[in-house]
């Protein structure tokens, strides 16, 4: 039994696309949109050599997982809303696919966490 959401070895994706914005957290994230709203995913990311990290765009492998689960819709009417000054509202990776019941994909020990809601 997998505890831990895996890499699938063939995947697409056709949902989700990168924005690039002025967020004072992420420069980069995937963008889930439908009609007028929209709703922004980051995922955090690591860089051995300089041993900081930093929030950007989720991996392509999971963007289609999520906008094809069935809860996603009912997820994004309640937290997407319109752009208001050039950003969306945001969710990490960890709070939508904990939202969304699926297994987590395996958590790495330099990950942090937003206490809030809203980011």
């Amino acid at each position: 039994m997998r505890y831990h959401y895996e890499k699938p070895a063939i995947y697409l994706s056709m949902y989700g696309n990168t924005y690039t914005c002025d967020h004072p957290v992420y420069d980069k994230c995937t963008l889930y949109k439908i009609g007028d709203k929209g709703l922004a995913v980051i995922q955090q990311r690591f860089d051995e050599d300089l041993k900081s990290t930093w929030w950007s765009e989720i991996d392509p492998w999971l963007t289609d997982v999520l906008y094809l689960h069935p809860k996603f819709k009912e997820f994004f009417e309640k937290r997407a809303d319109e752009c208001e000054n050039g950003l969306y509202p945001t969710v990490t990776i960890r709070q939508i696919m904990w939202a969304l019941k699926l297994k987590p994909i395996p958590k790495a020990r330099w990950e942090t966490c937003f206490d809030r809601k809203n980011i």
